[in-house]
């Protein structure tokens, strides 16, 4: 069991959980003091208190990387997120994941999203709702240039319109199927559909979020 906490000690602990989930990193000493209005070496001295009281641990005595405890010792729930890009403008030829013009980002947690390179693309319109993706939601994928039968793809069409599908590869051309009985299937020529992910999970709004 961790030790109590003074409440000085409680108040820089949640001044720091405040910081670290609203930018995804520990403030610097010098940050931290002015913000509380103290000296850098105060801080310095409360960061070693929580420290040794188990509530944080910091990779290196002169580390910025900051990482609050939980109570068996592991890295707290709010540690877990990440930013990753959301696809704006798509440049012909080149993955959407690997593009330089970004809408923007959101924040996922690794725990639900382990995937290197995540990227996310906002979905227009409500052709996928059957599976619950709804209009203005915002489609976690893991990139990929393949895809298996069935599965929710976000593809790029003749190097240019960006669109999240259900993927069937057919005897002669490639199908894209939406999830809403409105919309008719989408069909091309194998040379003008490239997979660029697989749609892994949405988040709506500012926090819902959900894994497929």
């Amino acid at each position: 069991m961790n030790a109590e906490l003074t409440p000085k000690q409680q108040h820089f602990l949640d001044y720091l959980a405040r910081k670290i989930t609203h930018a995804g990193r520990a403030p610097s000493l010098r940050q931290a003091a002015k913000d509380l209005s103290v000296s850098h070496a105060a801080v310095a001295q409360m960061l070693r208190v929580l420290e040794e009281k188990g509530y944080v641990r910091r990779e290196g005595r002169y580390s910025r990387v900051v990482h609050l405890l939980n109570r068996v010792r592991k890295t707290a729930a709010l540690q877990r997120w990440r930013e990753i890009p959301v696809v704006g403008r798509i440049a012909a030829g080149l993955p959407l994941y690997a593009q330089q013009e970004w809408d923007g980002g959101i924040v996922v947690d690794t725990a639900l999203f382990r995937g290197e390179n995540l990227f996310a693309l906002r979905v227009n319109g409500d052709s996928m709702q059957g599976v619950g993706i709804l209009d203005d939601d915002v489609a976690i994928c893991e990139p990929r240039q393949y895809a298996e039968n069935g599965e929710i793809v976000a593809a790029l069409i003749n190097g240019e319109e960006a669109t999240v599908k259900r993927f069937f590869l057919r005897k002669d051309h490639v199908a894209l199927r939406p999830e809403n009985p409105d919309y008719e299937i989408m069909r091309y020529g194998f040379g003008e559909v490239l997979i660029q992910g697989k749609v892994i999970g949405i988040q709506r709004g500012t926090e819902e979020m959900e894994r497929l």
